[in-house]
């Protein structure tokens, strides 16, 4: 196992002016399962091809397990990757397959036997081992990319959306078994993916990119819960942050929030906030919904009733602007009927209008 030490990454392709990754520094732990998040182009996988070598940065330094790797091939760098597509042998079996780089590296017969029988065990692989990858199924395969990137025993892992070639069922039900794996194993591993849901439910930490660049960095619910800015917010969590301008008003013994011609009581922190306008992030499960009025409620109009099962997503109206909210499955209302919603200030989260950047409240 190894530490993975990034300093000043920046790459720029040829033919373009915006670069893949902008002066990027990141540290990942010995043992921490990391994962990089983020939209399409938002440099994600030039950072991991950085890492495996199979990419050079134009600027910065990598470095893995004390050693600066950045200028040496990727088979001198000690890690395996599993890659998106399966990338394995369809003339091979099984067995072979989680074997092909060990057999590369020359490594004893019984050496690679015991090798592969302890990855076979460990992804429930053991009874396919002398069958073809025609005969398994999609989940069968893709833990078979995974047992021939850890029976290699390095010190870091590298994956690159290996689960997106399966169908919802099998990527929830595997997803589940890789974090098994990789906590089992206790290997340096950085995940790539653009599935929030994903990274939220594996990552020790989460690193979400944008535009080249590292927005946040966190333990998963510390990301989702207190996002440093609106675009983390809104692209973590299904259905993302709710964003609403407001003013603040100091009038009265606490101050207040104003959504147009309504007004609820605001945190006291936020009274020495120094600008009056702001944006009021929150979370659809963080609103009560109620069918009366009330104190510090507001006003608002159902337009759309997603029953999800385990809850009911609302589209409401406020004051001009649509939010999403979540009500329990006994929650029965219609299009078009008038609700009131309240906000407990503690799960407010405050972004400055003119950047889109989080204030922080004193405790």
């Amino acid at each position: 196992m190894a530490e993975i030490v990034l300093r000043n990454l920046a790459k720029t392709y040829p033919g373009t002016r915006t670069p893949a990754t902008d002066d990027i520094s990141l540290e990942v732990r010995d043992g921490e399962f990391l994962v990089l998040v983020g939209p399409s182009g938002c440099g994600k996988t030039t950072l991991l091809r950085m890492i495996a070598g199979l990419e050079s940065p134009d600027e910065g330094t990598v470095h893995i397990g004390g050693r600066d790797v950045t200028d040496l091939p990727a088979r001198q760098r000690g890690l395996s990757m599993v890659f998106q597509s399966y990338a394995i042998f369809p003339h091979l079996r099984v067995r072979q397959n989680i074997a092909f780089g060990l057999t590369m590296r020359k490594t004893p017969k019984a050496e690679v036997d015991r090798r592969v029988g302890e990855a076979a065990e460990l992804l429930h692989l053991t009874e396919y081992l002398d069958r073809y990858p025609a005969q398994l199924s999609g989940g069968q395969r893709q833990r078979v990319a995974v047992a021939r990137a850890i029976v290699v025993d390095a010190d870091v892992l590298l994956m690159d959306e290996p689960l997106s070639n399966l169908d919802a069922l099998l990527r929830m039900e595997f997803r589940t078994e890789l974090k098994r794996i990789v906590g089992k194993l206790g290997t340096t591993t950085v995940y790539v993916t653009h599935d929030q849901a994903e990274a939220l439910s594996l990552g020790d930490r989460v690193a979400v990119l944008r535009e080249g660049r590292i927005a946040q960095v966190g333990p998963p619910l510390e990301v989702y819960d207190a996002p440093t800015d609106e675009f983390v917010g809104g692209f973590l969590g299904a259905p993302p942050m709710n964003f609403l301008p407001a003013r603040l008003d100091r009038t009265g013994d606490r101050p207040g929030l104003r959504f147009g011609d309504q007004r609820i009581t605001a945190p006291a922190a936020l009274a020495g906030h120094g600008s009056e306008e702001l944006t009021v992030g929150v979370r659809a499960e963080n609103i009560e919904v109620f069918d009366a009025d009330g104190p510090d409620r507001l006003a608002a109009r159902v337009e759309v009733v997603e029953p999800t099962g385990a809850a009911i997503l609302l589209t409401v109206e406020l004051e001009g602007r649509q939010l999403k909210v979540q009500t329990p499955p006994s929650f029965r209302i219609g299009p078009g009927s008038p609700v009131w919603l309240s906000v407990d200030p503690g799960r407010m989260r405050f972004y400055r209008a003119e950047d889109s950047t989080a204030i922080r409240l004193a405790d």
